[in-house]
């Protein structure tokens, strides 16, 4: 039925996920004597019109006269079996042995009348044309190792056909085929005769019958994801895919990918954008999925322009990112800002920067977030619309939510970790420029995977170790290129700045302007005083934080 496009998938099932463990225990199960049970199917029948839109199993034909049935629970174990036996998979292949393996003995010194097929997996990959590694190309090497290929217990005709052919093969090669069928012939007869039982929703079972029951089976054992039951809530309710609307929108804008899980972020973004905050409750809501639909080109437009905003203010992804809060927030706010060009944009930018950096720098966001977020949502929506309206938004209230002090700043740790306040120290530094000590080079989006964290002051110098808070802090860091890193290893400040300013051939301004660019206090570096220079650095970022938190541009 598979192979005749008589059985699909509905679309907002989730895609294929099963391991190589999980493959070859459902295939044992099946080849064993006795066999073991791979568990019940669930499928809609499909009468005159399919009830929801539809795409084959991975690797099976596309639909192409009437399909019978949607598969609404089983698609892994079906697709691993169509896979398998079929050979479809690109990376690996399927073996059997050809040999009965041996029954370990009971406690009673008895043997069970069993048999235990061993079922291997074969990495596959191509080398000069020729796909490794060589000996499975052959039935004779294959065989020579005790195995066949899966594939030859494909049921029906086209199996059979297979197994035919690699038989000729190895009789061809002059090799005594009599034990090869009949082992072959017999495990061919076990899979045929394997009964997979099923579970079958009638003709006139409805839509919203039919996600019910998805959804309510899928939420048990094996739960879905939020955005998985979300794809079956706007399937029934517009008979549009979810995952098709968040392919073209990754398409449309892959810088998106950089900042994390984006089915997680969009469901965040369309949860403020109709008026809710962004939890599990809202996402179960039945009405979440249609009201996610209505908003969807908000949804786009947010990521379109929050995204670039993110990128103009320096953080480039969910490495530099202090907070998820703030991707979602400032993505949402940029959705109803206008595309105009005027005062009334860079009213909204302004204000959508002071968000951005407060919700980077503050703790407002480290309990509660969602419902936080929510509220600061609407309120800054209302404030941009009416700057003079008198609202009040918590997360501008500096009693409620107070900047780090310079004290906090100094004791930041290293931004490696994911730490909001380190990461946000960093952040600050990048978006003035972040140019490399050697190269030159700009820090932006393309280049920023090739940096690396670098101490300014070299863990060698301040003879500590890399787990040594005195050493692993914010603001004795900066990310540079890894070359240069190897570059200055373990030589002081001073002398690496020094070496770089003859090396740059523009002498000491050049390569003060570069520091600078990472808010590096030039002169107490190359001073060589550690304490003075965290103490100097703390309140450049210090002044920094402050005018973005602003809403203002630092000079």
């Amino acid at each position: 039925m598979i192979s005749q496009g008589q059985v699909m998938l509905p679309r907002f099932q989730r895609h294929e996920a099963w391991g190589n463990r999980q493959i070859v225990g459902l295939l044992e199960n099946i080849l064993r004597k006795p066999s073991l049970p791979i568990g019940a199917l669930l499928v809609l029948d499909v009468g005159d019109k399919e009830l929801f839109h539809s795409r084959p199993i991975v690797g099976a034909p596309e639909k192409t006269g009437r399909v019978l049935v949607h598969l609404l629970d089983g698609q892994q174990r079906m697709t691993a079996l169509w896979r398998s036996f079929t050979g479809d998979y690109e990376d690996f292949d399927v073996f059997v042995s050809l040999e009965k393996q041996e029954v370990p003995e009971d406690d009673e010194g008895n043997q069970a009348d069993s048999d235990l097929p061993l079922i291997e997996r074969v990495k596959r990959f191509d080398r000069k044309g020729v796909r490794q590694p060589v000996w499975a190309n052959s039935a004779k090497e294959t065989y020579a190792r005790g195995l066949f290929p899966i594939q030859l217990l494909r049921p029906g005709a086209a199996g059979e056909t297979i197994a035919d052919d690699w038989l000729n093969a190895l009789d061809d090669a002059g090799v005594d085929i009599k034990s090869a069928t009949k082992r072959i012939y017999q495990l061919r007869q076990r899979v045929a005769n394997y009964a997979i039982p099923f579970l079958s929703l009638g003709v006139g079972t409805g839509r919203e019958t039919a996600l019910d029951v998805f959804i309510k089976m899928n939420t048990s054992g094996s739960p879905l994801k939020d955005f998985d039951i979300v794809v079956a809530q706007l399937e029934e309710a517009s008979g549009q895919s979810l995952h098709d609307m968040v392919l073209e929108l990754k398409e449309s804008e892959p810088a998106i990918n950089d900042y994390g899980r984006i089915e997680d972020m969009i469901l965040s973004v369309a949860a403020l954008l109709i008026g809710k905050a962004p939890l599990k409750k809202t996402y179960l809501d039945n009405d979440f999925g249609e009201a996610l639909a209505s908003v969807w080109e908000r949804v786009k437009k947010g990521f379109r322009r929050g995204v670039g905003f993110l990128r103009q203010e320096g953080i480039f992804n969910d490495r530099s990112l202090p907070s998820d809060v703030a991707v979602y927030l400032v993505c949402a706010l940029w959705a109803d800002v206008p595309d105009e060009g005027r005062d009334a944009e860079g009213n909204a930018r302004a204000i959508i920067r002071k968000t951005l950096w407060r919700a980077c720098f503050t703790d407002r966001y480290v309990k509660t977030s969602a419902t936080r977020a929510y509220a600061d949502y609407k309120s800054i929506s209302e404030f941009i619309r009416d700057p003079l309206g008198g609202n009040s938004v918590e997360l501008f209230d500096e009693l409620l939510c107070p900047l780090p002090e310079k004290d906090e700043l100094l004791k930041a740790g290293w931004p490696g970790r994911k730490d909001r306040l380190p990461r946000a120290i960093l952040a600050a530094s990048l978006r003035a420029g972040g140019y490399d000590f050697a190269d030159g080079a700009k820090i932006d989006a393309t280049n920023y995977y090739r940096r690396e964290l670098h101490h300014v002051f070299p863990v060698f110098v301040l003879g500590g170790e890399r787990t040594d808070v005195h050493v692993a802090r914010a603001l004795n860091c900066a990310l540079i290129t890894w070359s240069t890193n190897r570059m200055i290893a373990a030589n002081s400040p001073k002398d690496y700045i020094e070496q770089r300013a003859i090396a740059a051939h523009l002498g000491e301004n050049e390569v003060r302007q570069r520091l600078s660019s990472h808010l590096i206090p030039y002169d107490a570096v190359i001073a060589g005083d550690y304490d003075a220079f965290l103490d100097a650095r703390a309140e450049l970022i210090a002044k920094h934080m402050k005018a973005l938190c602003d809403g203002q541009i630092p000079v």
